[in-house]
């Protein structure tokens, strides 16, 4: 997962043929070294197609999902670990590398109040399941923290290693993300000191989603702390132009949060790549 990625969901969170020609077509022409794919819909995916497109254009990938409400692990385990097989199935059949995101629920998942043991067994349980098929399929999995207003479980670095830590196989991983860092951690630096060698992969998102740069992300404390770890991981730039309704909702975007394409493309990628160029990540 090393080097400089982006999400798709710059150009398409559908991933049919259509979608995956569009967004590897984009993303070779920005000289990405991989992508990672928003897998909402697993069963659908014509894995052959993705990975010969892949091939053709040099292309490495990663695959991300949220759990939907009828699989969140917290409540419904045995609907979660057949959820993540599938994904996880699918992931190797595509011939991407990992399979990352809110793997242990859903996006909007609130109880109304703290999480409860009994829902952190769970979670450990599913993701003890799942490691176990992802490992026999050579896929590792990533656990996002991610913002107290999209998720009650996960929220900061330090719980991300806990729960890895529990569940305690050498295949799981920390996924952190700028934009809900900003939200959740005292200081971006503290928490990627905190997730330290569990941290794999790194979403670089602005603090309103949109352009990098044009935010309020600290982003030289970002790429000191990465360095300082010795940080080896994906760095995956993640702004939003293109979503379903249905996806917005879940990540509260109101408003168009960057121009369109050429704005982030053209100046939040060479800003992201001259920053870690900058720190000696790239």
């Amino acid at each position: 997962m090393q080097g400089f990625g982006v999400h798709t969901s710059m150009w398409t969170m559908n991933w049919d043929r259509e979608g995956a020609e569009r967004a590897i077509r984009a993303a070779s022409h920005y000289k990405m070294d991989f992508i990672e794919i928003a897998l909402l819909n697993a069963p659908a995916v014509d894995a052959e197609h993705s990975r010969k497109l892949l091939e053709a254009n040099n292309l490495r990938a990663v695959c991300s999902l949220g759990l939907p409400e009828e699989a969140w692990a917290s409540v419904h385990p045995e609907a979660a670990i057949e959820h993540l097989t599938v994904a996880i199935k699918k992931t190797a059949e595509i011939g991407a590398e990992a399979l990352s995101g809110v793997i242990y629920g859903g996006i909007g998942e609130r109880t109304g109040v703290p999480p409860t043991e009994k829902e952190y067994d769970n979670i450990a349980r599913v993701l003890q399941a799942a490691a176990k098929v992802a490992k026999e399929h050579g896929i590792e999995l990533g656990v996002e923290a991610v913002n107290r207003y999209e998720n009650h479980l996960i929220n900061t670095a330090s719980q991300a290693v806990d729960m890895i830590e529990r569940v305690g196989a050498d295949n799981v991983f920390v996924h952190l993300d700028t934009y809900h860092m900003n939200i959740e951690e005292k200081g971006a630096a503290n928490g990627i000191i905190e997730a330290g060698e569990h941290l794999k992969y790194i979403h670089l998102s602005e603090s309103d989603r949109g352009t990098p740069g044009y935010g309020n992300c600290p982003w030289n404390e970002i790429y000191a702390a990465l360095a300082a770890i010795n940080f080896k991981g994906g760095l995956a730039m993640e702004s939003f132009i293109n979503m379903p309704p249905e996806i917005a909702y879940g990540l509260a975007v109101w408003r168009p949060v960057a121009k369109d394409e050429e704005e982030v493309m053209g100046n939040g990628l060479p800003f992201l790549r001259h920053k870690a160029e900058q720190y000696g990540l790239l």
